[in-house]
């Protein structure tokens, strides 16, 4: 799972603002669509999200998989795919943000493997899909002044 699908968005908010609301997993699923539930099972020395349990219904795919976390400040947060689920094989991504002058460049890479093959074509198609909706509910989120999550 080398090829990454990519997408980029600018956030009326500061990168600070904008990694809190990403660091929130209990309230994805009020903006991240399709995320029915994210659970923090496993924290760093410090307090941050290590592993995050979460459970997905994106229409065709329903599952449950562990995401294990590296932060970088409020940088860049990456991530792979810590337990598989039924459906969901392989996952490893990015947020990466960067200031845009009093807003924040936020930047979603994103490859996904299923146990179905899709073809590649199919496949990119529904990572933009991911990408583009989570990019549009973060913004949203950002800018509506609901940023209340801690990391």
């Amino acid at each position: 799972m080398t090829d990454r699908t990519s997408s980029s968005i600018t956030v009326a908010a500061d990168r600070a603002t904008v990694m809190r609301i990403i660091a929130d997993f209990g309230a994805y699923p009020d903006w991240a669509t399709g995320v029915r539930a994210a659970e923090v099972v496993e924290t760093s020395p410090g307090g941050g999200p290590r592993r995050v349990r979460f459970s997905l219904d994106a229409g065709v795919i329903r599952d449950t998989y562990v995401l294990a976390y590296d932060w970088d400040a409020d940088v860049a947060v990456r991530w792979q795919l810590a337990e598989p689920g039924s459906m969901v094989t392989e996952m490893s991504g990015a947020y990466l943000l960067a200031d845009e002058g009093a807003a924040t460049k936020v930047s979603y890479e994103l490859a996904v493997g299923t146990k179905m093959p899709l073809p590649g074509l199919i496949r990119r198609r529904a990572e933009k899909t991911i990408i583009d909706t989570a990019l549009r509910g973060l913004k949203t989120r950002a800018e509506s002044g609901s940023s209340t999550g801690r990391r």
